[in-house]
C-alpha cells in the first residue's frame, strides 16, 4: 500500500541535523512506493530544501515566519498542522529529538491519533510496515504495526542510516502559508553554553566518564581521545552529580539515550540508569579498575586498568594509526 508520507526536518544553527536524513530513509520504507514530503519550518529555511531532496524527500514544503526562529510546541505546531490539513498524509516522521519529543505528542493529540515513539527500526513484512522499539530500558523490544490511521513515529537517531546523497536529484519546493498566532510562549534570545566537538545525540563515536575520573580535570584525557577520533564526549550520572561535567553530558535514563558505533566507558560502574542509555550501542568497549563492575557484562571489549594510564595509551596508539593512514 503506497503512502504519503511527511517528514519534518530539525535544523540547528542553520544546519539540517543528520536525523532529518535517517528520518527520511525510514519514509521510503514507509510510503512503500509512495511520495516522501519533506517538510522545514523556520523564519529562513528555504535555502535548506534542495538537501532534503537529495537525501530522498520528492518534494519539500516550507512554512517561513519571522516568529517560527527560535522553537516553540504552539508555532510549530500551527506550522505542521497548516501543511497536514493541505497535504493529508498517510504518515508523518519526526526525529526522536528534544524537539521531536515534545512536539509529536502534541501533534498526534491533535489530530486523535497513536503514536510510536523512539523506534530504532524500520521495516516491510508482508505488505506491512513494522517499527521496533525499545521497552523497559532497553531490555526488550516490540515490534509495532499500524493497521488503520494514521502511521506516526518518532525515529531514534543513529540507528537508521541515509540514503546515499545524490546531488543530481531534483524536486518541487514550495510554501505553506500558516497563520502563527496566539504564542503561550515568546523566545528573545538563547543563550547557548560553550561546547567543542560533536553533537552527543548523533555522535558515531562516543567516550564517556563516570565516577572514576575523580574531577572535572579528569575528562581532559577523555577528551583528548574523544578529538583523535571525531567523538564526543559524555558522562555518567554519578560524574554530573559529583559536578565533574555539566547534566548536558548525562547520558542514562534520565539523561540522553545514545547509540554510537563505538562507546568507550571510562571509569563507570554500570548502573543499570547508565546501561538504559548506552546498551544498543554497536561495540562497547569498558575501562575499569574494579573486573567486577557491572558495565564489562555489557561490554563487547573490556581493559581492567586505571584509565589514566589507559586512555593516553589508547589516544597515542590512535594518533600513530591514523598518521599512517594519511
Amino acid at each position: 500500500m503506497s503512502r504519503k508520507v511527511i517528514v519534518l526536518g530539525e535544523t540547528r544553527e542553520g544546519q539540517l541535523r543528520n536525523v532529518s536524513f535517517e528520518a527520511i530513509a525510514a519514509g521510503k520504507t514507509a510510503a512503500q512506493g509512495g511520495e516522501v514530503l519533506g517538510v522545514l519550518i523556520g523564519d529562513s529555511v528555504q535555502s535548506l530544501a534542495q538537501e532534503m531532496i537529495q537525501y530522498g524527500a520528492d518534494r519539500v514544503l516550507t512554512v517561513e515566519n519571522e516568529k517560527l526562529g527560535h522553537y516553540t510546541s504552539d508555532g510549530f505546531a500551527q506550522a505542521l498542522l497548516a501543511v497536514i490539513e493541505q497535504e493529508q498524509p498517510d504518515g508523518i516522521l519526526f526525529g526522536h529529538t528534544a524537539l521531536g519529543k515534545d512536539l509529536s505528542p502534541k501533534i498526534a493529540a491533535k489530530l486523535g491519533t497513536g503514536l510510536i515513539s523512539d523506534a530504532t527500526s524500520i521495516s516491510e513484512e508482508n505488505g506491512d510496515v513494522l517499527f521496533t522499539r525499545p521497552i523497559y530500558s532497553g531490555k526488550a523490544f516490540e515490534k509495532i504495526m499500524v493497521e488503520d490511521g494514521l502511521l506516526f513515529a518518532t525515529i531514534r537517531p543513529n540507528n537508521i542510516e541515509p540514503l546515499q546523497k545524490d546531488d543530481t536529484r531534483s524536486g518541487d519546493v514550495s510554501s505553506v502559508s500558516a497563520s502563527i498566532s496566539d504564542l503561550r510562549t515568546i523566545i528573545q534570545d538563547v543563550v547557548r553554553k560553550s561546547t567543542d566537538g560533536v553533537d552527543l545525540s548523533e555522535a558515531k563515536v562516543i567516550i564517556a566518564g563516570g565516577r572514576g575520573v575523580k574531577s572535572g580535570e579528569g575528562f581532559q584525557p577523555l577528551k583528548e581521545l574523544a578529538n583523535v577520533l571525531g567523538g564526543a564526549v559524555g558522562a555518567s550520572r554519578g560524574a554530573c552529580d559529583a559536578d565533574y561535567c555539566d547534566y548536558s553530558l548525562q547520558i542514562g535514563q534520565t539523561g540522553k539515550v545514545v547509540t554510537p558505533d563505538l562507546y568507550i566507558a571510562c571509569g563507570i560502574s554500570g548502573a543499570i540508569q547508565h546501561l538504559a542509555g548506552m546498551s544498543n550501542s554497536k561495540v562497547i568497549v569498558a575501562i575499569n579498575k574494579d573486573p567486577e563492575a557491572e558495565i564489562f557484562k555489557v561490554a563487547d571489549y573490556g581493559i581492567v586498568g586505571d584509565l589514566f594510564e589507559v586512555v593516553p595509551m589508547l589516544t597515542e596508539e590512535f594518533k600513530k594509526v591514523k598518521a599512517g593512514s594519511l
